[in-house]
């Protein structure tokens, strides 16, 4: 065991040092939507706004015009994929709570976001290698999420005070991803975003 909280054990993997809470220890898909459901995020937040940003800027910089993308995660007020699509980007979007749309996992995007989504996962390999699936050749698989800097810092960090947060990331376990997804390349573009850049190239794709 690498810390506990409370009632919350957190266990780090020695090969990808992903920090995770155990399955037993986690809150219900009840309990997890009413954490949700108190979050006011908006699109004319501007503060929000602000926060995407670091996303949103470092993807408009690297995908060619019209470039399709997925909000996996969008929550109840979707205001990156709005961003976007006043870009000239269209963006479907999909959530387990507020849009269980599968149709939209079953298309292809040139770039797919996840903005404070990835620490929710309990099965994160999963969905993130369905989700590089689903991605073109040359694609971004853009994350946003806060990361792990070491064990000493982990027992004074609030982002673990969340019940809903419950994966927690190291640089160690993206290039870990990276390698085990096979990407062409992992960039790191903020303090806590990185994309992972899929082989080929955007701009050989017909539009």
């Amino acid at each position: 065991m690498w810390h506990r909280r409370g009632e919350r054990d957190y266990w780090c993997c020695h090969q990808c040092q992903l920090v995770s809470v155990p399955v037993q220890q986690r809150i219900s898909a009840a309990d997890e939507k009413a954490e949700y459901d108190r979050h006011e995020n908006t699109l004319d937040d501007a503060g929000y706004r602000r926060f995407l940003s670091r996303t949103f800027n470092a993807l408009v910089e690297r995908l060619p015009p019209g470039s399709t993308g997925l909000d996996f995660g969008c929550g109840p007020g979707p205001a990156l994929a709005a961003m976007f699509e006043e870009a000239g980007f269209p963006v479907a979007l999909y959530d387990l709570f507020y849009r269980p749309d599968s149709d939209v996992l079953q298309r292809r995007y040139d770039f797919i976001t996840l903005t404070e989504v990835i620490e929710h996962l309990g099965s994160p390999w999963e969905v993130l290698s369905m989700l590089w699936q689903q991605l073109h050749p040359g694609g971004k698989l853009a994350i946003q999420t806060q990361p792990v800097r070491d064990q000493a810092a982990f027992r004074q960090w609030r982002y673990i005070h969340d019940p809903t947060h419950i994966a927690f990331y190291a640089p160690a376990t993206f290039e870990w991803l990276a390698r085990r997804l096979g990407a062409e390349r992992l960039e790191t573009v903020a303090a806590d975003v990185v994309i992972l850049h899929k082989p080929g190239h955007l701009a050989d794709r017909p539009r």
